[in-house]
Order: structure tokens, then sequence, then C-alpha cells
């Protein structure tokens, strides 16, 4: 579906990143099969490009990130990121770290429409990074997890022990570091990796209905109210209370549609709203 402002638009993409749209939402797909979708530098080079355009492109109203095959991502390549990388300079290899984090949890986790990361298969390693960063999280049940640094010799590093200790409670991200055993979508689900899990089968289909019950939502709410969260949780009490009456007051100027005003409107006036048991009447987009 297309409008003026996409209209002519080069949809982004390259070598290791396919994108497809359909109806405001973009398929983010890691396409490197071959490899699990492992992730090399020239892979998250490639991602950065591909986030930043699609934060800005109208045909992305929801984001959903994946990967092609029977895999979402192994992880970090092992030979292309590892090896290869710890032959050069420190100052390039800083350079190459910092173009991981880049993309797999620092615009992810800020970033201005709804992410969702749908894990259809093999999920390893530095792949948690981003399924932690994206808002939500669907696997198929016969997904595989792992964080198997402990196996070869290395830790879980990139951020992947700080995503686990955002995502898992203490027990559960240490039994696993610590084991390197494997574990399914439902018990990612069970221990709160994902927010739930369902049959490979299904898994797009359902990653799609939730993507438009997104889509349906007031865009700068929603944005605001995601972001508002995740500050306010590394904030004391009385600093997120200050900030969370700042960033509405923001909202009030952000949101060209006046969602407050119309929820107002709709309940008090027009007696055509009841709050907590659906949303308020949208204005024709």
């Amino acid at each position: 579906m297309t409008n003026k402002k996409s209209a002519g638009r080069k949809i982004p993409g390259g070598k290791y990143c396919r994108v497809t749209f359909e109806n405001g939402i973009a398929w983010v797909t890691l396409n490197r099969p071959e490899k699990r979708n492992a992730m090399s530098p020239a892979l998250n080079r490639e991602m950065i490009r591909v986030v930043d355009a699609l934060e800005g492109d109208p045909r992305c109203r929801v984001f959903v990130l994946t990967g092609a095959g029977e895999s979402f991502s192994s992880g970090m390549d092992l030979k292309e990121y590892f090896r290869e990388v710890d032959k050069l300079d420190y100052v390039d290899v800083m350079r190459i770290q910092r173009q991981t984090e880049e993309w797999q949890w620092r615009r992810l986790t800020h970033y201005a429409k709804p992410t969702i990361a749908m894990v259809n298969g093999w999920c390893f390693g530095g792949a948690i990074a981003p399924v932690v960063a994206c808002d939500l999280a669907v696997a198929a049940e016969e997904a595989v997890f792992g964080i198997s640094e402990i196996n070869w010799g290395i830790i879980p590093a990139g951020n992947v022990s700080r995503a686990l200790a955002d995502a898992m409670s203490y027990r559960n991200a240490m039994y696993y570091i610590m084991t390197g055993e494997t574990f399914d979508g439902k018990q990612a689900a069970q221990m709160g990796l994902v927010n739930f899990a369902v049959p490979r089968a299904q898994l797009r289909g359902a990653v799609r209905k939730l993507a438009r019950k997104l889509i349906e939502k007031n865009p700068a709410t929603q944005t605001s109210a995601k972001i508002a969260y995740k500050y306010a949780r590394a904030m004391d009490w009385d600093m997120s209370a200050d900030y969370l009456h700042a960033k509405g007051d923001q909202l009030k100027v952000r949101d060209r549609e006046g969602g407050r005003a119309q929820g107002l409107k709709q309940f008090l006036d027009e007696k055509s709203f009841r709050p907590g048991l659906g949303a308020y009447k949208r204005k024709a987009r």
C-alpha cells in the first residue's frame, strides 16, 4: 500500500537484509540463511541503514524483525565477527563493535515506531540483544534459544548479559548462561523472554494480527508511552513522576490528532467512549 509520501521511495535493504511492506507493516528479514542468519560486520552496517531508513518511511507503521529460512539468527558470525576482527587494530575493533550495538539495541530500544521480534527459529547468543530491544517479541513454539557462549570459551558480551537481565529472572538467566543448555519458544514465553509463543505455522499470522492492533493506536501516544516506560524503569519514584508529567505535557504538543481531547470529549460530552473497555474513536486517517 502506497501513498503520495511513499510513492517513488526506494525499498531499503540489500544483500544481507530483505524488506517487504504490507499495509503498514515492514517485514525486515535477516538474510543469510546459509549461515543461520549469523550477524557479520557487513550485515550490521546494512542493518543500521535499514533501521534508519524505515524510521522515517511512512510505509512502515510497525517494524517486524525476523530471519530467513529456519532461523532467526545464530548470533554473531564466528569467523567474520570474531576470528577476523581479532586481527584488527583496536580502533577498528571499537568501530565494528559500535556499529553492532548501534542497531541491535541502541536504535531499536528507543525506536520511534513499534517494533516486534518474530523469532521463527534458531536464536542464539548475540541475537538475544535485538529480541529484547524490540518492544514486543513472539516466538514459534519450535524455536530453539541458547546462550551457548560458555560452551566455546567466551562470555555473553555485546550487551547480551544486560539484555537477559532486562527480560529474564535472575535464576533463569544464570542457569542458561552457566550451562549453555537450549530452551524452546514455549519456555521462552514462560520465562518472559518473549510475550507469547505459537506453532510456527501460525507465527506470521499471529504477528500480523498483533501489528494491526498496534497500527490502530494513536501513533504519537504509543511512541511516547513506550519510551516513557523504558526511561522510567531506571529512575527513582520522584524523578520518574516529574519526568512522566513532563512527557505527558510534551505529548499534548506532539499529538496532531489530539487523542486526549478526543477521548475526553467522547467520554464526557458524547458518552460514546468508556475508558478501560476499548479505545476512543479516532478520526478518519
